[in-house]
């Protein structure tokens, strides 16, 4: 194991936390939708998109993930398979569990976020070498695989 500094440990954790305030910030999931050319409630895009990620998900599974309500992600699922976007299906191990997956529509939908992402992050990435961004992937990914090994703390 690597012997790690709490100071180390702590600017690690400072990246990861101005990362996420960064993602969480509401303008900027409105810069993305506008990227992307689409018109849909900022609410319901990162339910969207955790469908296309993890699905086919349960609605309490999408919740936990998503860190809502259960009741509150199960309405805004319902809304999303109103607009086409998604459609449930049951669970074929337990068909009292009704999942949600993406529809044709709702891939196109989750394939023009991706590449308005894309387009979005460039700038920031404009001098960095593949090998840079291919082991930031690579090390972002072991880490959090490693971290989702650990058990859940109350």
């Amino acid at each position: 194991m690597a012997k790690i500094s709490k100071k180390d440990f702590k600017s690690l954790h400072g990246a990861m936390v101005d990362l996420f305030a960064l993602m969480n910030l509401p303008g900027r999931d409105d810069v993305l939708l506008r990227e992307a050319g689409l018109s849909l409630d900022r609410a319901l895009f990162p339910l969207l998109v955790g469908i296309d990620r993890y699905g086919p998900i349960g609605v309490v599974a999408l919740a936990e993930r998503a860190g809502r309500d259960y009741t509150t992600v199960s309405r805004q699922v319902t809304r999303l398979e109103s607009l086409g976007l998604v459609e449930r299906k049951p669970n074929p191990v337990d068909r009292r569990v009704n999942e949600a997956v993406l529809t044709a529509e709702g891939r196109k939908m989750t394939d023009a976020l991706d590449a308005a992402r894309i387009r979005l992050a460039a700038p920031a990435l404009a001098e960095w070498s593949d090998d840079d961004f291919r082991d930031l992937v690579r090390l972002l990914r072991r880490f959090v695989d490693g971290l989702m090994t650990q058990p859940n703390e109350p």
